[in-house]
Protein backbone atom coordinates (compact mmCIF):
# COMPACT_ATOMS: atom_id res chain seq x y z
CA UNK A 1 0.00 0.00 0.00
CA UNK A 2 2.82 2.31 0.92
CA UNK A 3 4.24 1.11 -2.23
CA UNK A 4 1.30 2.29 -4.60
CA UNK A 5 0.48 5.87 -2.46
CA UNK A 6 4.35 6.47 -3.50
CA UNK A 7 4.22 5.63 -7.27
CA UNK A 8 1.26 8.08 -7.17
CA UNK A 9 3.16 10.84 -5.28
CA UNK A 10 5.50 10.26 -7.83
CA UNK A 11 3.67 9.98 -10.88
CA UNK A 12 1.61 13.29 -9.94
CA UNK A 13 5.16 15.22 -9.19
CA UNK A 14 6.11 13.87 -13.06
CA UNK A 15 3.09 15.52 -14.23
CA UNK A 16 3.19 18.68 -11.93
CA UNK A 17 6.89 19.52 -13.85
CA UNK A 18 5.24 18.74 -17.28
CA UNK A 19 2.32 21.49 -16.98
CA UNK A 20 4.72 23.83 -15.79
CA UNK A 21 6.70 23.59 -18.47
CA UNK A 22 4.11 23.19 -21.08
CA UNK A 23 2.29 26.37 -19.61
CA UNK A 24 5.78 28.32 -20.29
CA UNK A 25 6.45 26.96 -23.76
CA UNK A 26 2.91 27.10 -25.16
CA UNK A 27 2.35 30.98 -24.17
CA UNK A 28 6.21 31.61 -25.19
CA UNK A 29 5.72 29.99 -28.56
CA UNK A 30 2.53 31.51 -29.09
CA UNK A 31 3.32 34.82 -28.64
CA UNK A 32 6.58 34.50 -30.24
CA UNK A 33 4.76 32.46 -33.53
CA UNK A 34 2.42 35.82 -33.58
CA UNK A 35 5.05 38.53 -33.00
CA UNK A 36 7.32 36.97 -36.44
CA UNK A 37 3.71 35.54 -38.23
CA UNK A 38 5.24 31.97 -37.85
CA UNK A 39 2.35 29.45 -38.61
CA UNK A 40 4.23 26.85 -37.62
CA UNK A 41 5.28 28.47 -34.17
CA UNK A 42 1.85 28.85 -33.19
CA UNK A 43 0.93 25.55 -34.40
CA UNK A 44 3.52 24.32 -31.67
CA UNK A 45 2.42 26.09 -29.57
CA UNK A 46 -1.31 25.38 -29.56
CA UNK A 47 0.21 21.49 -29.99
CA UNK A 48 1.98 22.55 -26.35
CA UNK A 49 -1.41 24.29 -24.64
CA UNK A 50 -2.85 21.11 -25.60
CA UNK A 51 0.00 19.12 -23.69
CA UNK A 52 -1.19 21.44 -20.71
CA UNK A 53 -4.51 20.19 -21.05
CA UNK A 54 -3.76 16.64 -21.07
CA UNK A 55 -1.56 17.36 -18.02
CA UNK A 56 -4.19 18.28 -16.04
CA UNK A 57 -6.32 14.76 -17.16
CA UNK A 58 -2.86 12.61 -16.32
CA UNK A 59 -3.32 14.13 -12.70
CA UNK A 60 -6.97 13.60 -12.44
CA UNK A 61 -6.89 10.10 -13.39
CA UNK A 62 -3.73 9.67 -11.65
CA UNK A 63 -5.45 10.17 -8.24
CA UNK A 64 -8.13 8.87 -9.03
CA UNK A 65 -7.34 5.51 -11.52
CA UNK A 66 -5.35 5.00 -8.58
CA UNK A 67 -7.23 3.97 -6.02
CA UNK A 68 -7.30 0.42 -4.96
CA UNK A 69 -10.57 -1.48 -4.64
CA UNK A 70 -13.73 -0.20 -3.15
CA UNK A 71 -17.73 -1.74 -2.33
CA UNK A 72 -18.20 0.01 -5.91
CA UNK A 73 -14.90 -1.23 -8.28
CA UNK A 74 -14.07 -4.79 -6.67
CA UNK A 75 -11.45 -4.25 -9.21
CA UNK A 76 -9.90 -0.80 -8.75
CA UNK A 77 -10.30 1.95 -10.58
CA UNK A 78 -7.83 1.49 -13.50
CA UNK A 79 -9.83 1.85 -16.03
CA UNK A 80 -10.09 5.45 -15.25
CA UNK A 81 -6.31 5.93 -16.50
CA UNK A 82 -7.74 3.98 -19.41
CA UNK A 83 -10.67 6.60 -20.13
CA UNK A 84 -8.14 9.17 -19.79
CA UNK A 85 -5.85 8.12 -21.76
CA UNK A 86 -8.94 7.67 -24.76
CA UNK A 87 -9.61 11.37 -24.39
CA UNK A 88 -6.41 12.34 -24.55
CA UNK A 89 -6.14 10.45 -28.14
CA UNK A 90 -8.93 12.03 -28.97
CA UNK A 91 -8.06 15.76 -27.96
CA UNK A 92 -5.16 15.08 -29.97
CA UNK A 93 -6.87 13.95 -33.29
CA UNK A 94 -9.15 16.89 -32.81
CA UNK A 95 -6.31 19.77 -32.42
CA UNK A 96 -4.21 17.82 -34.88
CA UNK A 97 -7.41 18.38 -37.44
CA UNK A 98 -7.46 22.36 -36.84
CA UNK A 99 -3.44 22.22 -37.42
CA UNK A 100 -3.65 20.95 -40.57
CA UNK A 101 -6.65 22.90 -42.14
CA UNK A 102 -5.66 26.16 -40.65
CA UNK A 103 -2.15 25.86 -42.48
CA UNK A 104 -3.09 24.03 -45.54
CA UNK A 105 -5.89 27.37 -45.62
CA UNK A 106 -2.65 29.53 -45.45
CA UNK A 107 -0.72 27.66 -47.81
CA UNK A 108 -3.05 27.57 -50.32
CA UNK A 109 -3.77 31.62 -50.05
CA UNK A 110 -0.30 32.35 -50.46
CA UNK A 111 0.38 34.03 -47.24
CA UNK A 112 4.05 35.28 -47.18
CA UNK A 113 6.05 34.39 -44.03
CA UNK A 114 8.80 37.19 -42.78
CA UNK A 115 11.92 36.18 -41.43
CA UNK A 116 11.61 35.03 -37.56
CA UNK A 117 14.69 36.31 -36.73
CA UNK A 118 17.66 34.76 -33.90
CA UNK A 119 15.54 34.95 -31.05
CA UNK A 120 12.31 32.99 -32.17
CA UNK A 121 14.71 30.24 -33.59
CA UNK A 122 16.38 30.38 -30.42
CA UNK A 123 13.09 29.71 -28.71
CA UNK A 124 12.49 26.81 -30.97
CA UNK A 125 15.44 25.49 -29.98
CA UNK A 126 15.22 26.10 -26.27
CA UNK A 127 11.97 24.63 -26.49
CA UNK A 128 13.19 21.25 -27.95
CA UNK A 129 15.42 20.74 -25.92
CA UNK A 130 12.91 21.28 -22.67
CA UNK A 131 11.24 18.73 -24.21
CA UNK A 132 13.28 16.15 -24.99
CA UNK A 133 14.24 16.09 -21.33
CA UNK A 134 10.75 16.12 -20.26
CA UNK A 135 10.40 13.21 -22.45
CA UNK A 136 12.98 11.06 -20.86
CA UNK A 137 12.12 12.19 -16.80
CA UNK A 138 8.48 11.28 -17.44
CA UNK A 139 8.97 7.86 -19.34
CA UNK A 140 11.21 7.09 -16.53
CA UNK A 141 9.08 7.29 -14.34
CA UNK A 142 6.43 5.81 -16.13
CA UNK A 143 8.04 2.70 -16.65
CA UNK A 144 8.79 2.46 -12.67
CA UNK A 145 5.23 3.26 -11.33
CA UNK A 146 3.91 1.07 -14.04
CA UNK A 147 1.73 4.09 -15.54
CA UNK A 148 0.44 3.72 -19.28
CA UNK A 149 -1.22 6.59 -19.05
CA UNK A 150 2.18 8.61 -17.67
CA UNK A 151 3.78 7.04 -20.25
CA UNK A 152 1.41 8.06 -22.61
CA UNK A 153 2.05 11.39 -21.82
CA UNK A 154 5.90 11.19 -22.23
CA UNK A 155 4.95 10.35 -25.96
CA UNK A 156 3.06 13.00 -25.84
CA UNK A 157 6.09 15.50 -24.91
CA UNK A 158 8.06 13.80 -27.42
CA UNK A 159 5.26 14.45 -30.29
CA UNK A 160 6.22 17.91 -29.23
CA UNK A 161 9.99 17.53 -29.74
CA UNK A 162 9.53 16.38 -33.45
CA UNK A 163 7.13 19.10 -34.12
CA UNK A 164 9.21 21.85 -32.97
CA UNK A 165 11.86 20.44 -34.81
CA UNK A 166 9.91 20.11 -38.09
CA UNK A 167 9.45 24.43 -36.66
CA UNK A 168 12.99 24.70 -36.26
CA UNK A 169 13.72 23.88 -40.02
CA UNK A 170 10.74 25.84 -41.31
CA UNK A 171 11.93 28.90 -39.19
CA UNK A 172 15.13 28.68 -40.63
CA UNK A 173 14.00 28.44 -43.86
CA UNK A 174 11.99 31.04 -43.64
CA UNK A 175 15.04 33.37 -42.15
CA UNK A 176 16.35 32.38 -45.43
CA UNK A 177 13.55 33.16 -47.78
CA UNK A 178 11.57 30.16 -48.22
CA UNK A 179 8.50 31.29 -46.49
CA UNK A 180 6.01 28.61 -48.08
CA UNK A 181 7.98 25.48 -46.13
CA UNK A 182 6.32 27.35 -42.83
CA UNK A 183 2.78 26.00 -43.77
CA UNK A 184 3.93 22.80 -45.24
CA UNK A 185 6.11 22.18 -41.33
CA UNK A 186 2.55 23.45 -39.96
CA UNK A 187 0.79 20.39 -41.74
CA UNK A 188 3.21 17.75 -41.37
CA UNK A 189 2.69 18.61 -37.25
CA UNK A 190 -0.37 18.51 -37.12
CA UNK A 191 -0.23 15.06 -39.00
CA UNK A 192 2.63 14.05 -36.32
CA UNK A 193 0.12 15.20 -33.86
CA UNK A 194 -2.75 12.66 -34.89
CA UNK A 195 -0.64 10.03 -35.53
CA UNK A 196 0.23 9.84 -31.57
CA UNK A 197 -3.77 10.49 -31.30
CA UNK A 198 -4.69 7.78 -32.93
CA UNK A 199 -1.83 5.65 -31.33
CA UNK A 200 -3.57 6.36 -27.79
CA UNK A 201 -6.68 5.80 -29.05
CA UNK A 202 -6.03 2.58 -30.40
CA UNK A 203 -4.58 1.35 -27.27
CA UNK A 204 -6.63 2.48 -25.56
CA UNK A 205 -9.75 1.15 -26.93
CA UNK A 206 -8.29 -2.11 -27.42
CA UNK A 207 -7.58 -2.06 -23.44
CA UNK A 208 -11.45 -1.11 -22.54
CA UNK A 209 -12.19 -4.27 -24.69
CA UNK A 210 -10.53 -6.54 -23.32
CA UNK A 211 -7.72 -7.30 -25.57
CA UNK A 212 -5.47 -10.11 -24.69
CA UNK A 213 -1.65 -10.18 -23.49
CA UNK A 214 0.22 -10.69 -26.72
CA UNK A 215 0.71 -14.54 -27.78
CA UNK A 216 4.39 -14.80 -26.65
CA UNK A 217 3.65 -13.48 -23.18
CA UNK A 218 0.36 -15.85 -22.56
CA UNK A 219 2.83 -19.00 -23.79
CA UNK A 220 5.25 -17.98 -21.39
CA UNK A 221 2.49 -18.16 -18.29
CA UNK A 222 1.15 -21.39 -19.94
CA UNK A 223 5.06 -22.51 -19.37
CA UNK A 224 5.58 -20.84 -16.15
CA UNK A 225 2.14 -22.60 -14.58
CA UNK A 226 3.25 -26.44 -15.95
CA UNK A 227 6.20 -26.41 -14.42
CA UNK A 228 5.10 -26.15 -10.77
CA UNK A 229 4.94 -29.85 -9.41
CA UNK A 230 1.79 -31.50 -9.27
CA UNK A 231 0.18 -29.75 -12.71
CA UNK A 232 -0.83 -32.03 -14.78
CA UNK A 233 -2.05 -29.89 -17.85
CA UNK A 234 -3.17 -25.71 -17.86
CA UNK A 235 -6.16 -24.82 -20.52
CA UNK A 236 -8.66 -21.81 -20.79
CA UNK A 237 -6.23 -19.42 -20.00
CA UNK A 238 -7.16 -16.25 -20.50
CA UNK A 239 -5.81 -12.50 -20.25
CA UNK A 240 -6.63 -8.86 -19.70
CA UNK A 241 -5.23 -5.08 -19.43
CA UNK A 242 -6.21 -2.19 -16.97
CA UNK A 243 -4.06 0.53 -17.13
CA UNK A 244 -0.76 -0.84 -17.60
CA UNK A 245 -1.37 -3.95 -15.16
CA UNK A 246 -2.55 -7.10 -16.26
CA UNK A 247 -4.95 -9.94 -15.12
CA UNK A 248 -5.55 -13.56 -15.47
CA UNK A 249 -7.64 -16.39 -15.35
CA UNK A 250 -6.37 -20.47 -16.10
CA UNK A 251 -7.57 -23.66 -15.41
CA UNK A 252 -5.27 -25.77 -13.80
CA UNK A 253 -5.44 -29.88 -14.28
CA UNK A 254 -4.35 -32.44 -10.92
CA UNK A 255 -4.81 -35.14 -9.53
CA UNK A 256 -8.36 -36.66 -9.42
CA UNK A 257 -7.61 -38.12 -6.24
CA UNK A 258 -5.61 -35.89 -4.44
CA UNK A 259 -7.17 -33.61 -1.25
CA UNK A 260 -8.86 -30.84 -2.43
CA UNK A 261 -6.21 -28.67 0.46
CA UNK A 262 -3.67 -30.09 -2.05
CA UNK A 263 -5.02 -29.14 -5.20
CA UNK A 264 -5.91 -25.33 -3.77
CA UNK A 265 -1.86 -25.05 -2.64
CA UNK A 266 -0.66 -26.75 -5.83
CA UNK A 267 -3.27 -23.42 -7.57
CA UNK A 268 -1.45 -20.94 -4.91
CA UNK A 269 2.34 -22.52 -6.14
CA UNK A 270 0.98 -21.06 -9.81
CA UNK A 271 0.00 -17.94 -9.00
CA UNK A 272 3.14 -17.06 -6.92
CA UNK A 273 5.54 -18.29 -9.46
CA UNK A 274 3.12 -16.18 -12.66
CA UNK A 275 3.22 -13.30 -10.61
CA UNK A 276 7.53 -13.13 -9.44
CA UNK A 277 7.72 -13.71 -13.35
CA UNK A 278 5.15 -11.24 -14.27
CA UNK A 279 4.78 -8.24 -11.45
CA UNK A 280 2.40 -6.21 -14.20
CA UNK A 281 0.10 -9.13 -12.85
CA UNK A 282 -2.69 -7.59 -10.27
CA UNK A 283 -5.20 -10.55 -10.32
CA UNK A 284 -4.32 -14.18 -10.52
CA UNK A 285 -7.80 -16.07 -10.43
CA UNK A 286 -7.32 -20.43 -10.93
CA UNK A 287 -9.99 -23.23 -11.33
CA UNK A 288 -9.06 -26.58 -10.46
CA UNK A 289 -9.87 -29.20 -12.13
CA UNK A 290 -9.50 -33.15 -11.41
CA UNK A 291 -9.69 -33.88 -14.87
CA UNK A 292 -8.65 -32.22 -18.31
CA UNK A 293 -11.99 -30.95 -19.88
CA UNK A 294 -10.53 -28.88 -22.32
CA UNK A 295 -12.84 -28.07 -25.37
CA UNK A 296 -15.63 -29.38 -23.24
CA UNK A 297 -17.26 -26.40 -22.54
CA UNK A 298 -18.36 -25.19 -19.27
CA UNK A 299 -20.27 -27.57 -17.49
CA UNK A 300 -22.52 -25.20 -15.17
CA UNK A 301 -24.27 -25.08 -18.68
CA UNK A 302 -25.21 -28.70 -18.38
CA UNK A 303 -26.92 -31.00 -16.68
CA UNK A 304 -25.00 -31.80 -13.13
CA UNK A 305 -24.69 -35.22 -11.15
CA UNK A 306 -26.25 -35.22 -7.85
CA UNK A 307 -24.16 -33.81 -4.93
CA UNK A 308 -23.06 -36.08 -1.46
CA UNK A 309 -26.98 -35.69 0.01
CA UNK A 310 -28.70 -37.01 -3.06
CA UNK A 311 -25.95 -39.45 -3.37
CA UNK A 312 -25.84 -40.84 0.21
CA UNK A 313 -29.43 -41.20 0.42
CA UNK A 314 -29.85 -43.20 -3.11
CA UNK A 315 -27.01 -45.76 -1.97
CA UNK A 316 -27.93 -45.74 1.47
CA UNK A 317 -31.47 -47.00 0.03
CA UNK A 318 -29.98 -49.84 -2.03
CA UNK A 319 -27.10 -50.72 0.57
CA UNK A 320 -28.37 -50.04 4.29
CA UNK A 321 -28.76 -53.59 4.65
CA UNK A 322 -25.34 -54.98 4.23
CA UNK A 323 -22.88 -54.72 6.98
CA UNK A 324 -20.12 -52.81 5.12
CA UNK A 325 -22.93 -49.72 5.30
CA UNK A 326 -22.98 -49.55 9.05
CA UNK A 327 -18.75 -50.16 8.53
CA UNK A 328 -18.34 -46.95 6.99
CA UNK A 329 -15.96 -44.12 8.64
CA UNK A 330 -16.50 -41.93 5.18
CA UNK A 331 -17.79 -42.11 2.07
CA UNK A 332 -15.58 -40.14 -0.41
CA UNK A 333 -17.31 -39.06 -4.16
CA UNK A 334 -15.10 -38.53 -6.85
CA UNK A 335 -16.59 -36.61 -9.80
CA UNK A 336 -15.19 -37.90 -13.31
CA UNK A 337 -15.64 -38.67 -16.53
CA UNK A 338 -19.58 -37.65 -16.01
CA UNK A 339 -19.68 -40.14 -13.41
CA UNK A 340 -20.00 -40.36 -9.50
CA UNK A 341 -17.14 -42.74 -8.29
CA UNK A 342 -17.25 -43.97 -4.54
CA UNK A 343 -15.04 -45.12 -2.38
CA UNK A 344 -16.10 -46.37 0.89
CA UNK A 345 -13.59 -46.19 3.66
CA UNK A 346 -13.76 -48.83 6.86
CA UNK A 347 -11.14 -49.45 9.39
CA UNK A 348 -8.63 -51.69 9.28
CA UNK A 349 -9.89 -53.34 12.51
CA UNK A 350 -13.62 -53.80 11.54
CA UNK A 351 -15.62 -57.06 11.33
CA UNK A 352 -13.05 -59.36 10.15
CA UNK A 353 -15.72 -61.28 7.82
CA UNK A 354 -15.61 -58.52 5.52
CA UNK A 355 -12.22 -59.56 4.57
CA UNK A 356 -14.05 -62.66 2.58
CA UNK A 357 -15.93 -60.27 0.25
CA UNK A 358 -14.17 -57.33 -0.71
CA UNK A 359 -13.00 -58.35 -3.80
CA UNK A 360 -16.23 -59.03 -5.16
CA UNK A 361 -18.38 -56.58 -2.64
CA UNK A 362 -17.91 -53.77 -5.47
CA UNK A 363 -18.85 -56.03 -8.11
CA UNK A 364 -21.94 -57.01 -6.18
CA UNK A 365 -22.71 -52.89 -4.40
CA UNK A 366 -22.72 -52.38 -8.65
CA UNK A 367 -25.10 -54.47 -9.67
CA UNK A 368 -27.42 -53.71 -6.56
CA UNK A 369 -27.48 -50.00 -7.94
CA UNK A 370 -27.16 -50.57 -11.95
CA UNK A 371 -30.32 -48.53 -12.03
CA UNK A 372 -27.92 -45.05 -11.19
CA UNK A 373 -27.18 -44.08 -14.42
CA UNK A 374 -24.92 -41.32 -12.66
CA UNK A 375 -22.81 -44.18 -10.72
CA UNK A 376 -19.22 -44.82 -11.64
CA UNK A 377 -16.24 -46.91 -9.94
CA UNK A 378 -16.84 -48.48 -7.25
CA UNK A 379 -13.47 -48.65 -4.50
CA UNK A 380 -13.14 -50.35 -0.88
CA UNK A 381 -10.64 -48.93 1.86
CA UNK A 382 -9.03 -50.12 4.37
CA UNK A 383 -7.69 -47.54 6.48
CA UNK A 384 -5.38 -48.01 10.22
CA UNK A 385 -7.77 -46.96 12.96
CA UNK A 386 -7.09 -44.17 14.40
Amino acid sequence: MASQIQNTHEAKRATYIAAWLDGLLSIAKVIAGVLVGSAALIADGIHSFSDLITDGMVLAATHYGRQGPDQDHHYGHGRIETLATLLLGSVLIFVAGGIAWSSLHRLLSGAQVSPPGIWAISLAVAALLAKEWLFHYTMRVAKRVKSRLLEANAWHSRSDVLSTAVVLVAMLAAQFGAGWVDAIAAVIVGLLVGKVGWDLLWESARELVDTALPEDAQHKMHEVAESVPGVENVHDLRTRQSAGWAMVDLHVVVGSRISVSEAHEIGNEVSRRLRRTYPALTDVTFHIDPEDDQGKGDPSRFPGLPLRPDVETALGHRWSHLPIWHALTALQLHYLNDKVSVSLIIDDDSDDSLDETLESLPTQLKSMANDLSWLGEIEIVKVMAR
